[in-house]
Order: C-alpha cells, then structure tokens, then sequence
C-alpha cells in the first residue's frame, strides 16, 4: 500500500490527535533501536579475517539503521516530541517480538547463522497490504503463551502486560491487532500526520512546531548510506519515513530505494542466495558477482544469553556488566544529539563500532557449565 504523501488523509486514518502520533513516532524509535543489538552480535561474532562479503552486508545494515532511527527523531522533533532513548521499556528484552512489527517469529540474538538470517529476512520482509483490512493482524495470545484458548486477556491484564512492555507490538490505542509489516506501521504514521496537519491548516496553524536547532542534519551524520533529511513540514517528513520504510523492506516493489541504495532485505538476500544483486536486476533473481559464506566461521553465542548465564565465570559476568553500562551510555549519548546536541552523534556512531572490542571479550570466552556455547552481550540495560 502506497504512501501516502497527498493533503487528504484516509477516512480510517487512526491517528487523531498529536499525543498518538508521538507515541508512534516512539515505538517507531524502539523498532529502529530493537534490530541494532541482533545484528551486531551476528557481525561481532563472524571469525576475523572471514566471511567479508557477510560482514559488509550487517555492517552496512546496522549504520543504516542509526540513520532510520535518526530521520524518525528528526520527525519526532518536528511535531513538538521528545526522543527518550533512555526510558526503562526502550530496550527490549531478547527474544522479543517487533515493536508495531509482525508477531509470527520472535527476534533473537544470534551468532552469524542460517537462522540469524532467516530471522533478518523476517524483519525486513516486504508485505505490502492488498486491502485495508490486511494492513492489520489479530493478535495470536495462544501463540504469545498468554492464554490457551487464543481470547483476548481481560482489559486489567491486558492494560498492565501493556505497561511492562511485555506486548510490543501491538498497534498504539488497539491492544488486540498488530500491524502486518514494517511498511504499514509507517503508512500509518504518514496517514496520521496528514491527517493532523490538514486539520492544523484549517485552524491557520500547523503541527510542525519543534525547534529546528534539534533537527540532526548532514553535517552531524555520515554513514554512506543515504542522507539524513532535515524536517521542516509536511513534505520533508514523508520523505523521512518514506525512505525509512523503503530502505528497509524495499518497499513498493523496488529493490532499490529513492536515494539509490540497496534495501535491507535484498542485501540479506544476497547472502543466501550466494550473489550479489546489481541495476536491473529484479527481485530474487540477482545476476551479479558470486557472494561466498562459511557458515561455520562464527563464534557460538549462547542465543539469548542473560548475566545469569555467567556466574560461573566471574570475569566474563564483570566484562558482561561494563559492555552493558557502555551500551547505555551509548544510548544516553544518541539520546542528547537528538535532544539538543546533535554534534554528540558523530561520536556516537563512532562509538557503535569500537564497541567491536569489547563483544570480543564476550564473544571468544567459552562459557562453563555450557557447552559448545561462548558468551556474548546480553543487552540487559
């Protein structure tokens, strides 16, 4: 289902006041964030000097979800929000399902596999909806282990496993629905701030009312893969989300995105389909230069791994501990470029990176009382 970028907003738009589409824009952020730790426990955990065609692929990903995170705070900022990075339900607790996201697989971290893979494909997935009612799934609570006839919990329940974050992907105000992809969560959003700033306009205003010192712009952001875009209104922001939503999924059919970059899902694709893809090339059927992996050459990161895990070996548990006060302040710092300070987000991205060093002390560590299992980061913030 196409975006959409006109003045008329769907008669079902879902969206109708500013607070909502703030807090869209939020689970937005946490859907963004919640791909980060996966993917680079599967790029830390690939053997060095091994597997570059794969370690180019999640390495290219992973920046270009910092950029997907950063174009929706620059939204966020524009309708007068407030990016928190820090709240205590931002970082979910693996496995997890997708904030706003398809609920039929959960989203694990994973040493580099074939079913780490299988998982990414799953995010990224293309579902473009035939129909209205197909932009939405009803929630399977049987499949959740939430009850065992497949109803709905009683609104009490329902309202407190909402609170504790236990039900993250759920569409914001419908606690019984999720939505079917990625890209219709964010149809959504476009469908919500068309709506409110048609009603703005009528009123001789507009929603677009945030301080344009808290936009992050080019200066502030260089990942080689794609440009960050500034928000001043209504155009800019769809072409924010727009571009969030084609860059992952590839999103309207196109393998490639507007600003001419591969889009996530056919990226994966390229590694298991052994080749990568190149112009004109359509999708599942790539006709580039072969792609090589050995699936073997990967450190075996107990999946799921917690600090409980680590008990029996004190040093990894301390190393566990830091990575895990370094992530949070990694966090804290994305959080003050987003909120004022948007030089801190060079050495933010930076940061991402050297974090390498650290999952290494995690990740070559086999774990006693576990075996054929190493450690790894248990992103327990």
């Amino acid at each position: 289902m196409s975006a959409s970028s006109g003045a008329e907003a769907a008669p079902d738009c879902r969206i109708r006041t500013i607070e909502e589409l703030h807090e869209y824009l939020y689970k937005g952020l946490q859907l963004e964030h919640a791909t980060l730790p996966p993917y680079l426990t599967a790029l830390y955990s690939l053997h060095p000097g091994k597997n570059s065609d794969a370690w180019h692929v999640i390495r290219v990903v992973a920046v270009e979800e910092m950029l997907h995170l950063t174009l929706v705070a620059n939204v966020l900022n524009a309708v007068g929000g407030t990016p928190d990075l820090t709240r205590p339900d931002f970082v979910p607790n693996y496995p997890t399902r997708l904030p706003c996201g398809p609920d039929y697989f959960d989203v694990h971290l994973r040493p580099f596999s074939r079913e780490a893979l299988d998982t990414f494909l799953k995010i990224e997935k293309p579902a473009q909806a035939a129909t209205e009612g197909d932009r939405f799934v009803p929630v399977d609570w049987a499949a959740l282990g939430l009850t065992s006839d497949g109803a709905a919990p009683p609104p009490q329940e329902l309202a407190e496993l909402e609170a504790s974050g236990a039900l993250l992907g759920l569409v914001p105000g419908e606690p019984t629905q999720r939505f079917a992809s990625i890209g219709e969560f964010y149809e959504e959003i476009i469908r919500g701030i068309n709506h409110l700033e048609d009603q703005a306009r009528k009123a001789g205003g507009t929603i677009f009312t945030g301080d344009p010192a808290r936009q992050v712009t080019s200066e502030y952001f260089y990942s080689g893969g794609g440009d960050v875009i500034e928000v001043t209104g209504r155009d800019s922001a769809v072409a924010a989300l727009t571009l969030v939503a084609e860059q992952g999924e590839g999103l309207y059919g196109g393998i490639y995105d507007s600003q001419d970059e591969l889009a996530h899902y056919y990226r994966f694709e390229q590694l298991e389909l052994g080749r990568y893809y190149q112009k004109g090339d359509d999708p599942g059927a790539p006709s580039g230069p072969d792609l090589h992996v050995d699936w073997d050459a990967a450190y075996p990161v107990k999946p799921d791994i917690k600090l409980a895990d680590l008990t029996r070996d004190p040093e990894v548990l301390a190393a566990a501990r830091e990575f895990n006060e370094s992530y949070a302040t990694f966090l804290t710092g994305i959080n003050l470029a987003y909120n004022g300070q948007p030089d801190l987000l060079l050495k933010a991205v930076w940061e991402m990176f050297r974090m390498r060093d650290r999952m290494n002390l995690l990740i070559r560590n086999p774990l006693t009382g576990h075996p054929g299992s190493n450690a790894g980061p248990t992103f327990e913030i």
